[in-house]
């Protein structure tokens, strides 16, 4: 595994950092933490998603044929780290962007392809995620959303749960059964069913942060035409599996520069309040900074792998658990080092602007979005170190 970056990879990463100079919004956190309501914040990823496209930035790593510009992995790597480097926002449809969009290239059919890629890399249109269900979380497989053939259309009926940005969807990768006879891993198939058709309908759930980012989606009669199925039928799940693989690697390869920058944030709160004097915190934040190396060279490692065979593999369950978990650890050091302070969202003694009470309450969902941590233990297990399947 060679870390240094090669003459091509220093060029890219020169003529990003000189894009961005010159085009990042100024002061647009303070913007964002202004609009009143969810959908005006959006409006403003939205924004800078099509300035990135414009730019010619938007999915980088996706082939030219399809709009992006063919970037290696490791360019891909660089584009997210000078990404969080220098703060710039999200782009709104990062599902699109970094899972749904690369699995359509992988399996779409060319008309597919033609239809949405474009749309999806200009945030035109946003795409959501409808995977879990009430009683199928993690194991997805146990899905009870169905769809029946009826001539040129299939009828969908059915609910699922913690939809991310399930309020600024226009279209949904659906995974739904269409064999109820078949085991439940044979059964399934993967539709891309637009948001706007009649019977699609979107509920927000309020979480402890006291946003509705995540939603419910419900499904009663909808129409969805024969040719929104992506890959075969009732072979849902092994398309799924490249989506799901995609996310996991996708959250682990920004990761390291954004636990990096709030690490660093605390070294800086210990010093001005003088409890990088207390051998405890002082050790707390050690340790902080050796498991974030650990995992930053695991990254290193597992996309190397990703280099060398094309697709990401089970390797991403092992970045997944220790991003998640350490985000936990690291965030309850926080409310430790800012005492009652870590309490405050706002006002003139709150710390940051109460991002920190807000970081940890939303760092509660880590272990659980994209497979829970017990999830992601069998998948290592299994597929990682070859032991047997503990069902």
């Amino acid at each position: 595994m060679n870390l240094d970056l090669t003459d091509r990879e220093k060029a890219f990463r020169d003529e990003l950092r000189a894009w961005l100079s010159t085009n990042l919004p100024r002061g647009w956190k303070k913007e964002y933490a202004n609009a009143p309501d969810l959908h005006q914040r959006f409006d403003i990823l939205r924004r800078w998603q099509r300035t990135v496209y414009d730019g010619g930035w938007a999915g980088v790593s996706w082939p030219q044929e399809y709009g992006g510009r063919g970037a290696s992995i490791m360019e891909e790597v660089i584009f997210q780290e000078e990404m969080s480097r220098c703060e710039a926002p999200s782009m709104a449809g990062v599902l699109g962007l970094t899972m749904i969009g690369p699995t359509i290239i992988a399996q779409g059919t060319p008309e597919q392809k033609r239809r949405f890629l474009a749309k999806i890399l200009s945030g035109e249109e946003i795409w959501i995620q409808g995977f879990s269900e009430p009683n199928a979380g993690s194991d997805v497989a146990a899905l009870r959303s169905e769809a029946k053939i009826d001539g040129d259309h299939f009828i969908v009926n059915g609910h699922k749960v913690w939809t991310s940005w399930g309020y600024a969807a226009d279209w949904c990768a659906l995974v739904v059964r269409t064999d109820d006879q078949a085991p439940k891993h044979k059964g399934l198939s993967y539709l891309l069913v637009d948001m706007h058709l009649p019977g699609a309908s979107v509920r927000p759930l309020r979480q402890i942060t006291g946003e509705s980012e995540f939603t419910e989606l419900y499904f009663e009669n909808v129409r969805v035409p024969k040719d929104c199925l992506l890959g075969k039928l009732n072979d849902g799940w092994n398309v799924a599996l490249n989506t799901l693989m995609h996310e996991r690697n996708t959250y682990g390869s920004t990761m390291p520069v954004v636990f990096r920058r709030q690490l660093n944030r605390l070294f800086q709160i210990a010093k001005a309040t003088d409890k990088d004097q207390d051998p405890v915190i002082r050790q707390k934040l050690a340790q902080c900074h050796i498991e974030l190396e650990v995992f930053r060279l695991t990254q290193m490692r597992a996309l190397s792998r990703v280099n060398a065979h094309g697709v990401p593999g089970p390797e991403g369950s092992v970045l997944k658990l220790l991003w998640s978990e350490f985000n936990q650890r690291m965030e309850q050091i926080a409310m430790e080092l800012l005492g009652p302070f870590a309490q405050l969202e706002g006002g003139p003694h709150a710390i940051d602007s109460g991002e920190w009470s807000h970081s940890y309450l939303r760092s509660r969902a880590s272990t659980i979005a994209a497979g829970t941590s017990e999830i992601q233990r069998n998948i290592v297990g299994h597929n990682v170190l070859g032991l047997p399947k503990s069902y």
